[in-house]
């Protein structure tokens, strides 16, 4: 269940007694009630019971002389009690600036000598230092981030996340390119994903085969994945890297297929689908169904049924004869396997 500002559930809040948002956002009672309160002096304890945000603010307290009565706290002090922690706050993290900038100042200036190596390529262990590396680099990013994301179902919270960036980025104007496998089209997750963007700042393609995931920010840094269980990472800033990534996933970005296009698996004549055209390739290639299965963003049990229909389609009986059949057929000829093709001979 979603969470309101406040916390907690709508139904849950009101039957709390309490009203579920935030000061900054005084509800229109409790600001009608208030003012009331300012003008006369005084309001009823009971007259307030619509809008309990007025004492659970404080900005209301009992009268001392008659209980059934509530006066208002000044609105200066009210202000000055929920400022006062805020900017001990701020002072607290000017200090420690200060501190940070006094302890890196001594480097920075041997840095300035050309002393101090230039790090192009920085290793990341661990999902949060990962992460806040990201954070910085879509902070800084102005114009164009580029990713490339391998299709696999993420837990909600991660889906959420995702969003939150990228909504943010589009909001200051930064666009967004984004591929992914054909089987992302499957995904109700991923799909949903995608809809939430539709200011045109964010464009969405699709292609049989992605090896790995790549982020890539204005031209500048760019982000690959070291081992399979992505917890450890390359921060890249070697401008010849960057740009040669950068041409890569412009190879990708023009064969691959408009998001909005429908679905790129049509099924040829013979009965094969493009995806299972993928396959066959890869099966010839020599690969496992596990690599086939990762290679094109689906689970083995769905990698194993397209290889069953194609056998069929084939009229194979052994895994030895498909390799052999797929070979013999010519469905791997490149006018065949144009992921995406409407001819098929």
């Amino acid at each position: 269940m979603f969470r309101t500002l406040g916390g907690g559930d709508l139904t849950t809040n009101q039957a709390n007694g309490t009203h579920p948002h935030d000061i900054t956002e005084l509800c229109e009672e409790g600001s009608r009630l208030y003012a009331h309160a300012l003008r006369t002096g005084r309001i009823a304890r009971a007259d307030v019971e619509s809008a309990p945000c007025l004492m659970e603010f404080a900005l209301l307290h009992p009268d001392p002389d008659d209980a059934t009565w509530l006066r208002p706290v000044p609105p200066s002090v009210a202000l000055a009690q929920r400022l006062n922690p805020i900017e001990r706050t701020i002072s607290e993290h000017r200090r420690t600036s200060v501190q940070l900038a006094e302890v890196f100042e001594p480097f920075m200036a041997l840095s300035a000598q050309g002393t101090a190596p230039t790090h192009s390529i920085t290793v990341l262990e661990g999902l949060d230092r990962i992460n806040a590396a990201l954070d910085l680099a879509t902070t800084q990013c102005q114009n164009e981030v580029l990713t490339v994301q391998p299709s696999a179902r993420h837990p909600e919270r991660r889906v959420i996340e995702g969003l939150e960036r990228d909504r943010t980025l589009t909001e200051r104007g930064v666009r967004i390119r984004t591929l992914y496998q054909h089987t992302a089209r499957y995904s109700p997750e991923r799909l949903a994903y995608v809809d939430r963007f539709t200011s045109g700042k964010a464009e969405y393609r699709t292609i049989d085969e992605l090896v790995e995931r790549l982020i890539i920010c204005d031209e500048t840094v760019a982000f690959i994945p070291v081992r399979e269980d992505r917890q450890v990472a390359l921060e890249i800033r070697h401008p010849g890297l960057v740009r040669y990534l950068i041409k890569v996933f412009e190879f990708m970005w023009s064969r691959a297929v408009p998001l909005s296009a429908g679905a790129p698996y049509e099924t040829a004549p013979d009965g094969i689908t493009d995806i299972q055209h993928s396959i066959a390739k890869l099966l010839v290639e020599g690969h496992v169904d596990e690599a086939i299965a990762r290679r094109l963003g689906m689970n083995v049990r769905t990698c194993r049924a397209h290889i069953a229909k194609l056998a069929t389609a084939l009229g194979s009986g052994s895994r030895a004869q498909l390799g052999f059949l797929i070979a013999q057929s010519g469905i791997l000829q490149p006018d065949q396997a144009v992921p995406g093709g409407d001819d098929h001979p």
